[in-house]
């Protein structure tokens, strides 16, 4: 078994970029959110969101994948990038970032972002978390037909454990965008799909079988921080029941744990149309527990519809 990267490593491997995004959080006084992006996409993926949360007074920090591409054209010419990248590596890299940062940070992370976001939260790195359509972990036991139809791009070959897998238009369209229109679901594959890591999606399918996967959550770990569970209603590669499976699990933190399901969105619900509907539901969790000093503090409570109570506070 290969010895697993530890964060102390995995600081060498921080970026400029990353590097640049910590040293001007901590120059500010201002709360990071640290954003996670999920599989098949890249930081861009976050650029709206982040303006959102700076405009209301926080800094924001968007780190990559270990390896990582500058642009989704430079992404798409160079695939192999991606290759073999597991979920232990990009943990650990995302927490060598967060490791930087003078102030424990808001984590927010989308689909395997939204994982890895629960992972580092067992890890007690985060002092608030919101997980979005998160990918399952080892003892979230449904699968539903649609998540492995999802998955089947990767699934179906054995060697695909070792490569990057990128999707074809229609897979995306029925992984990501299968609540949308056709016009806008081409716009956002075009704007932002790149391919993926099939090392993850294969530790994911086989958590339950294998006592020492990396695809684990410390659920209980008191310093876990409230947690915010997102999920889009019409979401094929997360669906309810997984999401739902997760928060079921995570409910018997003693930190306050919560779920949403936003009516009629799919997977693509960060990038598309209404993203900002998801984006303002996450931000009036974060606002509850790390408010930024200039913050116009959201009275509302979440956007969507709630619905179990909070656990704890």
């Amino acid at each position: 078994m290969a010895k697993q990267a530890t964060p102390e490593a995995d600081a060498r491997t921080v970026t400029k970029d990353e590097l640049k995004q910590v040293d001007r959080t901590n120059e500010s006084a201002k709360t990071p959110v640290v954003f996670v992006h999920g599989l098949w996409l890249l930081p861009s993926s976050w650029d709206r969101w982040r303006t959102v949360f700076e405009e209301t007074g926080y800094t924001t920090v968007a780190p990559d994948w270990p390896d990582d591409p500058d642009t989704v054209e430079e992404a798409n010419e160079h695939p192999e990038v991606f290759a073999k990248r597991s979920l232990g590596q990009i943990s650990d890299h995302a927490e060598a970032v967060i490791g930087k940062l003078d102030r424990k940070p808001a984590v927010i992370g989308h689909s395997f972002g939204g994982l890895l976001t629960q992972i580092l939260a067992g890890r007690g790195v985060s002092a608030v978390s919101v997980a979005i359509d998160p990918a399952p972990f080892r003892g979230v036991l449904p699968l539903p037909i649609s998540a492995l139809r999802s998955s089947s791009p990767v699934l179906r070959n054995p060697a695909n454990r070792r490569r990057a897998v990128p999707l074809t238009y229609d897979q995306f369209r029925y992984a990501f965008a299968n609540a949308l229109g056709e016009d806008e679901a081409k716009s956002l594959y075009d704007e932002f799909a790149v391919p993926g890591s099939g090392e993850t999606v294969f530790q994911a399918a086989a958590a339950n079988l294998n006592p020492w996967t990396e695809d684990k959550v410390d659920s209980k770990n008191p310093d876990r921080g409230p947690l915010l569970i997102i999920s889009g209603e019409l979401d094929h590669t997360v669906p309810w029941a997984v999401a739902n499976a997760a928060y079921k699990r995570e409910k018997h933190n003693p930190g306050v744990t919560e779920i949403v399901r936003m009516p009629n969105r799919g997977h693509s619900l960060t990038i598309d149309n209404g993203w900002r509907e998801v984006a303002d539901t996450a931000l009036a969790f974060v606002e509850r527990f790390v408010t930024p000093p200039t913050s116009r503090r959201h009275q509302s409570e979440p956007q969507g519809q709630q619905t179990e109570s909070p656990v704890g506070r």
